[in-house]
């Protein structure tokens, strides 16, 4: 049985805030509500979504020029990341997306590792980019350098 929401925030493959969707009970019932995604669908809280509808944009366009704001911090950013390297410049570890994320917060941009998208961890030397969802939309590329250098 399926079960109705109203979303409060853009939900990637879902929807986008104000939205009317319909989701399987668990997902909406043990992510979408407890997370404040979303609110359950009843005539009182449909009502109220009408009322609600332009708040609900203008704090999605707010939100979407803060996350471009980021974007465009991210997007001018190159970060650099020194690994021990042996023969044939093979690297012992790698760089994962918790590694930029970490580097990011140096820098005074707080971001959860779970948005950094990398294909897979980087294992080699070179020079490289990762895509940054931000949210509402907003996706920022982050370019990042990883160097060798020799055991002492």
């Amino acid at each position: 049985m399926a079960m109705q929401l109203i979303l409060t925030q853009d939900v990637d493959n879902l929807g986008d805030a104000g939205e009317l969707v319909t989701v399987k009970p668990g997902y909406g019932r043990n992510y979408l509500l407890p997370q404040g995604l979303a609110l359950s669908a009843t005539k009182r809280n449909i009502k109220k979504l009408e009322h609600d509808r332009a708040m609900i944009a203008q704090k999605v366009a707010k939100q979407r020029s803060e996350n471009e704001a980021m974007a465009k911090r991210i997007g001018g950013m190159t970060l650099q990341f020194e690994r021990l390297v042996g023969e044939g410049d093979k690297m012992f570890g790698s760089v994962t997306a918790r590694d930029l994320a970490q580097q990011l917060s140096v820098a005074k941009i707080e971001l959860d590792a779970r948005r950094i998208q990398l294909s897979e961890a980087i294992k080699a030397v070179g020079k490289y980019e990762a895509n940054v969802k931000l949210g509402a939309g907003v996706v920022a590329t982050l370019k990042f350098w990883v160097v060798g250098k020799e055991k002492e």
